[in-house]
């Protein structure tokens, strides 16, 4: 008897429809975000971290920061949220390497990071939530 730990193999098919699901999702919401702008009031649901505590999370400010983006003006979407321009790029690489691993193109996968690496980014979305609330560090608030 053998102790096998290896993931169950998944079907290609249903692959090929979870990234193709994750990926109209998300054209569909930066098609959204592109035309209905977030600065206007009513048209997306507030925090509920900011909400309830009256604190910022890592995240406040990202819907506008992406419909910054869209609209081409990197400087308003780096006052919104500096954190999703840094780390935005590594879940598009996280994105397209699922769709070449898809597609039999490589062989690497996000199992491969290395736990410190992990750690540093955990870290670095903490350090930015308590330094976004320090008061009168008001350079990195979404507002």
């Amino acid at each position: 008897m053998t102790n096998n730990i290896a993931p169950p193999q998944t079907s290609r098919g249903r692959d090929v429809f979870s990234f193709a699901a994750v990926t109209a999702l998300g054209v569909g919401a930066i098609g959204l975000l592109t035309v209905v702008s977030p600065e206007e009031q009513g048209h997306y649901p507030t925090c509920p971290i900011l909400t309830v505590t009256g604190y910022y999370c890592p995240g406040c400010g990202s819907l506008r920061a992406i419909h910054a983006l869209t609209q081409g003006d990197i400087a308003t979407a780096w006052d919104r949220n500096p954190l999703l321009l840094v780390l935005g790029p590594l879940l598009l690489l996280a994105w397209a390497t699922w769709g070449l691993r898809i597609l039999g193109k490589t062989t690497w996968t996000t199992t491969n990071i290395p736990a410190a690496w992990i750690w540093i980014v955990f870290v670095a979305i903490l350090a930015f939530w308590v330094a976004r609330n320090v008061p009168g560090w008001t350079w990195l608030s979404p507002v």
